[in-house]
C-alpha cells in the first residue's frame, strides 16, 4: 500500500481534517515564535498531556449528543457529581488503616465503577426526557445541568470534597511508561469511540439517525432506543472525566471545569461534527483538541487574562459555526 493511499484512508478524503492539521501547525508556529523559551519546553508539553484528556473525553461525549442533532450541557455537571459522590463513598468507606493497605486499590476500583454508573443513569435521565417526553435536547440538558450541579452543591455545601486515595491520584497524575495516565486513558477512549462509531450497527445507526430521520424511521431503526443509548454513551465518558479532574486536582468541586463546556462544543465543531447530526468523526476532534490546547497553552504563557481567553473561544465558536454554515450552502 502507498503512503498516499494510507495518508487518504486515515483522512478519509475529509477536507476538514486537512484543515485541522494545517490550523494546528500554524498555532504551534505562531505559540513557538512569540514566545519559545517557555512554549517549546518540555515542561509544558508535558503539562498539555495532563490536562488534555479531561476535556477531550468530553468534547467526544458532545460529539456523540451532536451526532443525534441533539447537545448535551450537562456534561461539565455530570463529570462534577461523578466525582463529589466517588469523593463521598471514600470518606464513608475508606479508614486511616486502609489508606496504607492493598484495600485502596479495590476502594479506587470500586469508586470508578459507581462514577460510571452515575454517569450512565444521568445519560438515561437525558435520553428519556428526549426522546420518551420528547423535550429539545438543549433544554432537556440546561435543565439537569443545573439539577446535577445543584446536587454536588448539597452534598458539599459548597466547599471542594479532598481526600481521595492514592490510587485515585494515580488515574489523574501519575505515569505508565513515562507517559501521564490521563492521557493512555484518552487515547484508549478516543480509540474505542472512533471503532464504535466506524465500525459497528451502533455507530451506523447513529449516523443514519442524525443524517436523515425519517430514512431511519422507513429502516425501522429505534430511534428512542438509539437516542437514549447515545446519551448514556455521553453520561458515562463524561463521568470518566470528572474521575480524571478529580484525581488531577486531588479534589472534586460543582464549579469545576466551568469553562469546559464552552471549549467541549467549541472542539466538537472545529473538528467537523455536525450540530444537526450525521456527521462526526474523533480523528477530527481530537486534531482540534490538540489545536486548541496549544492555543491555550500560549495564552497562558502570554499572560492572557481567564475572562479575554473565554471571550475569545466564544467568538472562535462563533465563527467556526458561521464559516461551516456558509461552505454548507454553498453546495
Amino acid at each position: 500500500m502507498s503512503n498516499n493511499t494510507l495518508v487518504k484512508r486515515i483522512l478519509g478524503q475529509d477536507k476538514n481534517i486537512l484543515q485541522l492539521i494545517v490550523i494546528t501547525i500554524l498555532v504551534f508556529a505562531l505559540m513557538s515564535w512569540l514566545n519559545p523559551d517557555k512554549f517549546l519546553r518540555y515542561y509544558n508539553f508535558e503539562s498539555i498531556t495532563y490536562i488534555m484528556p479531561e476535556l477531550g473525553i468530553l468534547a467526544i461525549a458532545m460529539m456523540i449528543a451532536m451526532l443525534t442533532g441533539g447537545i448535551d450541557l450537562s456534561v461539565v455537571g455530570i463529570a462534577n457529581l461523578a466525582g463529589i459522590l466517588a469523593g463521598v463513598f471514600f470518606h464513608s468507606v475508606i479508614t486511616g488503616a486502609d489508606l496504607t493497605t492493598g484495600m485502596t486499590l479495590l476502594y479506587t476500583g470500586i469508586g470508578i465503577l459507581f462514577a460510571l454508573a452515575i454517569g450512565l443513569a444521568a445519560g438515561l435521565l437525558n435520553g428519556v426526557l428526549i426522546a420518551k417526553l420528547r423535550i429539545t435536547p438543549i433544554l432537556a440538558t440546561l435543565g439537569t445541568g443545573q439539577i446535577f450541579t445543584g446536587l454536588a452543591v448539597v452534598l458539599t455545601g459548597g466547599p471542594a470534597i479532598v481526600g481521595f486515595p492514592d490510587g485515585w491520584s494515580f488515574i489523574g497524575n501519575g505515569k505508565i511508561f513515562g507517559i501521564a495516565t490521563p492521557f493512555i486513558l484518552f487515547v484508549i477512549v478516543a480509540g474505542a469511540v472512533a471503532v464504535l462509531l466506524t465500525r459497528t450497527t451502533f455507530g451506523v445507526n447513529l449516523m443514519l439517525i442524525g443524517t436523515n430521520p425519517r430514512a431511519a424511521v422507513f429502516a425501522a431503526l429505534r430511534k428512542d432506543r438509539m437516542i437514549i443509548y447515545s446519551y448514556m454513551l455521553t453520561g458515562v465518558l463524561a463521568a470518566l472525566a470528572g474521575v480524571i479532574l478529580s484525581g488531577r486536582t486531588n479534589a472534586a468541586k460543582s464549579d469545576y471545569g466551568a469553562s469546559y463546556l464552552l471549549q467541549a462544543v467549541l472542539i466538537a465543531v472545529l473538528g467537523g461534527t455536525n450540530p444537526a447530526g450525521g456527521k462526526g468523526r474523533v480523528l477530527g476532534v481530537s486534531i482540534a483538541l490538540i489545536a486548541l490546547m496549544l492555543l491555550s497553552s500560549g495564552f497562558q504563557i502570554l499572560r492572557f487574562s481567564n475572562h479575554l481567553i473565554d471571550f475569545i473561544w466564544g467568538g472562535f465558536l462563533l465563527l467556526v459555526i458561521a464559516l461551516n454554515a456558509f461552505r454548507n450552502s454553498g453546495r
